[in-house]
């Protein structure tokens, strides 16, 4: 007997009409018809099961702060890392951790399982540390965060933070971070790179680099962290974030740049919301996208997953948790209305981002863990457009959250009562597809 069995799934591989089986907080089978009882059922009625969304890029340490101490009138980039500045003093770390507790609850609702989040270390008191490794332990139970630790105000230009860093990472933080174009120099920040690698490399840790995050075309310390990467061994173990620059440089150079990446199995992680807000702040028309090559370093074999970043807070007013809404903006943005492409852009908010963070278990096989989430869509493809509500969040084999339907009724003459946004999905021919 199983401890739950979902029936009547779609899956995001295509496969429609399957039931998943879970016992002991795994996926036991997963197959046409399971003959078998259980504690439980749950009829998924054609609609989409997934594994969890996973936000590989975020900052819960300045998440729904936003107003904290005023608000950042201009929208841009440069105005939201002062007003940070002006906030950060007075942090307390009760108040970083109810802040990030809340989002945890919001990131539940929207089956958001897995956050990678930056820790600022730049205060030499370290209280953003303290709080987030207070957080991880506590969400534990439902949420697998993983920390950053990343010098906000540069690690060579910020006085100190040499030090921070190196005491955050003793603490017990996961990941070592940077932000190479916020020194003050280029040669300054190619050498942040090399230093920062070279603390991965000692230390055993992955590395995950706010990376070139202009529109500055000569901002191209990417190259740099490729390189170090392959010097130190470093090879599928770095992410750069952001990449911004790329959206700015000349062709032959990137045709040269990609495959250095690609050697380097650097993980990409564009931020769509956050990279089409704050990116061409300075062009006025024609104006640039913000966004880095996606499409073309999805085409060279990199791994390419897409990161929230903010949500309410000094650099982004806006944001709600829901990985759909990022992939959503990247299909506008990188352009990639296709069938394929959608396709594409949902594993990057699911398959590609559990293997930039290095998570275990991750899936829909036999043996992986029983983190799921059933979505009021047919398809990926239907995920994407609609945004849909989570009918049910799946924690190793246990419900952890519930949203209903959302089904609208009509008071007109000769037309339906009740319609539903997922009902309305064109059935494509096979040659469509």
């Amino acid at each position: 007997m199983f401890d739950l069995i979902i029936r009547n799934a779609n899956l995001p591989d295509g496969r429609s009409g399957v039931d998943i089986g879970i016992e002991g907080g795994r996926i036991a089978d997963v197959a046409a018809t399971i003959e078998a009882a259980a504690h439980g059922e749950i009829d998924a009625t054609g609609r989409l099961v997934s594994p969890p969304f996973v936000d590989p890029h975020f900052h819960m340490d300045a998440t729904l702060s936003l107003g904290l101490p005023r608000l950042n009138r201009s929208g841009t980039l440069l105005e939201g890392i002062a007003l940070w500045g002006e906030l950060r003093p007075t942090l307390t770390r009760e108040a970083v951790v109810e802040r990030a507790l809340s989002y945890c609850d919001l990131a539940v609702a929207q089956g958001l399982l897995h956050i990678r989040s930056h820790v600022d270390t730049s205060d030499p008191r370290l209280v953003t540390v303290e709080a987030l490794l207070e957080v991880r332990d506590r969400v534990a139970p439902y949420i697998d965060l993983q920390l950053v630790a990343f010098p906000q105000d540069g690690y060579y230009r910020s006085p100190g933070a040499v030090e921070a860093l190196n005491r955050a990472l003793d603490m017990g933080v996961d990941v070592v971070g940077g932000i190479p174009h916020f020194e003050r120099t280029m040669s300054d920040g190619a050498a942040s790179v090399e230093a920062l690698c070279r603390i991965a490399a000692e230390r055993g840790l992955p590395v995950d680099m706010h990376c070139d995050e202009t529109d500055d075309p000569m901002s191209r310390h990417i190259e740099t962290l490729a390189k170090e990467t392959i010097r130190f061994g470093l090879q599928g173990r770095v992410a750069g974030s952001h990449l911004t620059s790329m959206h700015s440089m000349d062709n032959y150079y990137v045709s040269k740049l990609i495959p250095l990446m690609a050697e380097a199995a650097i993980n990409v992680i564009p931020n769509p919301l956050i990279n089409i807000m704050l990116q061409g702040r300075h062009d006025t028309y024609p104006k640039r996208r913000g966004l880095t090559r996606v499409r073309e370093l999805m085409e060279a074999g990199l791994n390419v997953s897409f990161g929230h970043d903010c949500v309410m807070d000094p650099w982004y007013s806006m944001g709600s948790a829901d990985m759909l809404e990022v992939g959503h903006m990247a299909i506008h943005v990188a352009q990639m209305a296709g069938i394929e492409d959608r396709k594409k852009i949902f594993d990057a908010l699911t398959v590609n981002s559990a293997r930039t963070m290095g998570i275990e278990g991750y899936g829909l096989d036999r043996g992986c863990n029983a983190d799921l989430i059933i979505l009021e869509a047919r398809d990926p493809l239907e995920a994407l457009r609609l945004k849909p509500s989570r009918l049910a969040v799946i924690r190793r084999g246990k419900i952890i959250a519930r949203t209903p339907a959302r089904v609208s009724e009509l008071m007109l003459d000769g037309r339906p009562r009740l319609v539903d946004g997922s009902d309305y999905a064109p059935v494509l021919s096979a040659d469509a597809e």
